[in-house]
């Protein structure tokens, strides 16, 4: 948020309204007990002899929070959906009399409830015109009534205060001793709510389950990160509320997911208004945790629901997953995605420009757009009332800080089926989520005199591969289909016209095919190690070629931004006709140890020009060298309530010691973050810490660690076990 928009919503409010809007979900201090019929002013209650009187409220927390889902939920949390009935058993002084007692339930939100902005909902036990939300008697039985109330579809979504309110002749009598708290959610169980989900396993995956895989590395070796959601840990709902509150979303809209979602994707980063992360691609972590040092959300939404000081640090799949954390807390259906080759900072258009100088070596210095080489966001799934039938289903949502043109640092959502269709005029933001995926990658090469002379388009290399986690298992399942239409179809072609037609633009200047094809290949290789980049070239013309071939090495962060270069050569090659020709070329561990940034990644970038007719053909290759893995071993009984241990073990099998290594173990319903750091971890080497702790839920578990230093980035495993009765 930006300007007046970081003052208190209310202070400027009085003379406009005469109730001031809610913007926080705090509790009301001041509930009246008694409120008189009358118009006169408060005074005693008076006497209430023979008049109903509440004794217990029940609400039956084990059966209501069973059929409503939310039974994973830790601590003394009564949580409950919309748009689904719940019971609360009621009993009284005496026995209630339908024909002449007259009781209500009153549903309160936010400090000053009023009943037009619908932060009061009332449920009578008799008919009354005023039914926001639907209750019934269920049973009478002697001092006990049961029953039934079933919360709009379309509610607002917070933290309540019910009371019983006994009506007599004389006014209401609200009972306050025995009032309730009433965390109400969004229902995809509830065919009426927006977020309405009908399949049973998509219900359990994309709201229930806390553990998830975010997906890194790049698109030929994909990397899966294990990640603690933790949805349901205590503490956790009410972080999210804390947070629904600093956003400063109005109450009465706080029952509308699209305005949330949007909301909340802007304050997840700090980038100008103190959210909940703060970004960093520095490679410099001092003051605060490096991104790839976190195993979870849980760690992160604690501190700053604690404090409200923004937490460091974060990049793409932290935001990814903690947003995700969010959204499933409040019963949002949502799940992470990881794009391949994602193109950024190119201002929603289709053109993703890299500059090179004469020698072929990037050009940093005019190089301003960048391929990612891997970008994580997510996706909602809920209808979108606001756009035409059929542009509902998973939408796009991105909280990783963006450029975008409204100058807000957030983006979506965005419906992926109009990403996939190119209409990108539908809100929110579909043109960059469009341009991610869709981008033209042109190389120019800057002359002596500036001008830039194009040498190469290529229309596929971005977006190239979109991956999620499978349904129930945790391996990965392509949904680049889901985005666009295959390469060369007639429907991509068209797609990117309608995207052209609502100003997406795009280069037309199609350069004629060359005569050669071009591949580089590179393999599985360790930190520390050397290996070989592989350049083939294909001539598929009719007469010898000579091929001047230049490969540029540079070690690059994971966005794409290019750090230091580590290799170049330059070499002429002779194919023949119809022939092919591999060069290997040797790259050694001590060029690019001393260079080596984040996330251990280098960066190829192979031109090769053809001496006989000036074509340039070029083709870029991304490694992200691999580390040694630390592993997870358990032991115990795996029962209830008896004693198990952990056991992380890793052996450093690199050619150099390891400093200064932080190292994570964390698991939803087995233990919140335990930490641990060592000085050193000499080469060949190992380490092992053993923690215990004592099941107190039975089901399916999953335990992740994770080690961090600065030349080990993106190190983790984890473990799934179940603890039986």
């Amino acid at each position: 948020m930006h300007g007046t928009e970081n003052i208190e919503p209310n202070l400027y409010d009085e003379g406009r309204r005469n109730v001031p809007r809610a913007y926080s979900n705090a509790k009301e201090s001041d509930v009246h007990e008694f409120i008189p019929f009358e118009l006169e002013p408060r005074g005693p209650a008076p006497s209430q002899q023979g008049v109903l009187q509440v004794t217990q409220v029940d609400m039956l927390w084990e059966k209501n929070m069973a059929d409503h889902h939310t039974k994973l939920f830790s601590g003394a949390h009564f949580v409950i959906r919309r748009g689904q009935e719940f019971q609360v058993k009621i009993t009284f002084n005496r026995a209630y009399h339908p024909d002449k007692d007259k009781f209500q339930l009153e549903f309160r939100i936010g400090s000053s409830p009023n009943l037009s902005e619908k932060t009061i909902a009332i449920v009578s036990s008799f008919p009354s015109k005023r039914k926001l939300w639907n209750g019934h008697l269920l049973k009478n039985t002697g001092n006990t009534v049961l029953m039934g109330i079933t919360p709009s579809a379309s509610c607002i979504v917070g933290k309540y205060s019910m009371y019983v309110v006994v009506i007599t002749s004389a006014g209401r009598f609200r009972d306050k001793n025995h009032s309730q708290e009433v965390y109400i959610l969004f229902n995809p169980w509830a065919p009426h709510d927006i977020v309405f989900m009908p399949n049973n396993n998509e219900q359990e995956e994309y709201v229930l389950n806390q553990v998830g895989m975010l997906y890194c590395g790049d698109s030929q070796n994909v990397l899966s990160r294990p990640w603690n959601y933790g949805q349901f840990e205590m503490g956790i709902l009410d972080a999210c509320l804390f947070i629904m509150d600093k956003c400063n979303i109005p109450l009465i809209y706080r029952g509308d997911p699209i305005k949330i979602i949007r909301r909340i994707s802007d304050k997840l980063n700090s980038k100008d208004d103190d959210g909940v992360l703060v970004g960093n691609w520095s490679d410099d972590y001092t003051f605060g945790t490096a991104p790839a040092s976190w195993a979870g959300s849980v760690e992160i939404l604690l501190s700053y629901a604690s404090s409200g000081i923004p937490v460091c640090y974060a990049q793409c799949w932290v935001f990814a997953g903690v947003f995700n954390t969010i959204l499933r807390c409040l019963g949002i259906p949502s799940r992470t995605v990881t794009a391949y080759k994602s193109a950024h900072d190119n201002y929603g258009n289709l053109k993703t420009n890299m500059i090179v100088d004469q020698s072929g070596r990037f050009d940093m210095d005019f190089t301003t757009d960048s391929i990612w080489n891997f970008h994580c966001w997510n996706e909602v799934y809920m209808a979108r009332p606001d756009l035409p039938v059929g542009f509902g289903g998973w939408q796009v949502v991105d909280a990783t800080p963006q450029n975008n043109a409204d100058g807000y640092h957030r983006s979506g959502p965005a419906s992926v089926y109009a990403i996939k269709q190119g209409m990108i005029c539908y809100p929110f933001d579909a043109s960059y989520m469009f341009s991610e995926v869709n981008s033209d990658v042109i190389v120019h090469r800057r002359e002596q005199d500036n001008r830039l002379t194009k040498l190469f388009v290529d229309h596929d290399f971005a977006g190239e591969k979109v991956l999620t986690k499978q349904i129930g298992q945790n391996i990965w399942t392509d949904i680049t289909n889901q985005y666009k239409y295959p390469t060369g179809s007639s429907e991509r072609q068209e797609a990117l016209r309608i995207a052209e037609s609502y100003g997406c633009s795009r280069d037309q200047r199609d350069l004629s095919k060359a005569d050669v094809k071009i591949k580089a290949t590179l393999p599985d290789t360790e930190i520390g190690k050397d290996f070989k980049l592989s350049i083939e070239l294909e001539n598929l013309g009719k007469s010898l070629y000579n091929i001047d071939v230049s490969i540029t090495g540079n070690v690059v962060y994971y966005t794409g931004v290019l750090g230091p270069q580590f290799k170049f050569k330059n070499f002429l090659v002779k194919v023949d006709p119809s022939k092919t020709v591999t060069e290997h070329v040797e790259v050694k561990a001590a060029e690019y140890m001393g260079k080596l940034l984040d996330q251990c990644s280098l960066n190829f970038l192979v031109l090769a020009e053809i001496k006989e007719t000036g074509q340039v053909v070029t083709t870029m290759q991304h490694a992200n060298l691999q580390a040694p893995k630390p592993a997870l071993k358990m032991s115990g009984s795996y029962k209830l309530k008896e004693e198990m241990t952990v056991t992380l073990q890793f052996t450093n099998s690199l050619k150099f010691d390891l400093e200064n290594i932080a190292v994570k173990m964390e698991g939803p319903g087995v233990f919140q973050t335990k930490n641990k750091n060592y000085k050193l971890i000499a080469r060949d080497s190992s380490i092992t810490w053993t923690e215990s702790f004592t099941p107190d839920t039975e089901g399916q578990k999953t335990l992740i660690a994770c080690l961090d230093c600065a030349f080990l980035r993106q190190v983790f495993c984890h473990v799934d076990f179940t603890i039986n009765p």
